[in-house]
């Protein structure tokens, strides 16, 4: 059983260190821990590594994605990865920025709506559903009068980048927890 493991962000240096990039952070990060080389693929606009989870006896099969496009343009690469590799929405694991969530929680979910994220409004067209695993990694909330839209393309604070090394470590150990031992311990030990 293989899992598809797509981080959503922005392509270029510009976005390269913003909020709404986490998601690719964390998949970046999961595949230096892999020691996998993300490349483009030949199908998918998308940079992929495929590799391996788990302990060894346990292991299960993971393809690591980052959509080489726009937020809004994400569910185009998702579902060409998806069908490339034969993998069924049930193994697909989105990670992205969540507003809703404090800065440095994590939240994972099977399904729910986009709450206007439109990363998760393209993977919905794309595919036709949104009944998938989110990691919804938290930014937090502007304070005060910031558009959220200027907000999520802003790059963190001073305070938030020197949390955010172990934010995305422990990102990469709930997408771990979540593809060896299923949904249910992954909440208790992440989502409190």
């Amino acid at each position: 059983m293989t899992f598809v493991i797509a981080g959503l962000g922005n392509p270029g240096p510009v976005y390269a260190a913003t909020r709404h990039n986490i998601g690719a952070m964390v998949v970046a990060e999961l595949a230096a821990q892999l020691s996998l080389k993300l490349s483009r693929h030949k199908k998918a606009f998308a940079a992929v590594g495929e590799g391996h989870i788990g302990l060894p006896g346990s292991q299960q099969s993971v393809v690591l994605a980052i959509p080489l496009c726009y937020m809004n343009e994400s569910g185009g690469p998702i579902k060409s990865i998806l069908d490339f590799y034969d993998v069924p929405l049930e193994n697909l694991i989105v990670v992205h920025d969540e507003l809703d969530i404090d800065f440095a929680a994590i939240r994972l979910k099977l399904g729910g709506g986009d709450n206007g994220h439109n990363g998760l409004k393209s993977i919905k067209k794309s595919i036709g559903s949104g009944e998938y695993y989110r990691t919804r990694m938290g930014i937090g909330r502007p304070q005060g009068q910031q558009d959220p839209a200027d907000f999520v393309l802003s790059q963190f604070s001073a305070g938030e980048r020197k949390e955010l090394p172990a934010l995305i470590s422990r990102g990469c150990e709930a997408l771990e927890t979540l593809v060896t031992s299923g949904l249910d311990l992954a909440q208790n030990k992440f989502n409190s």
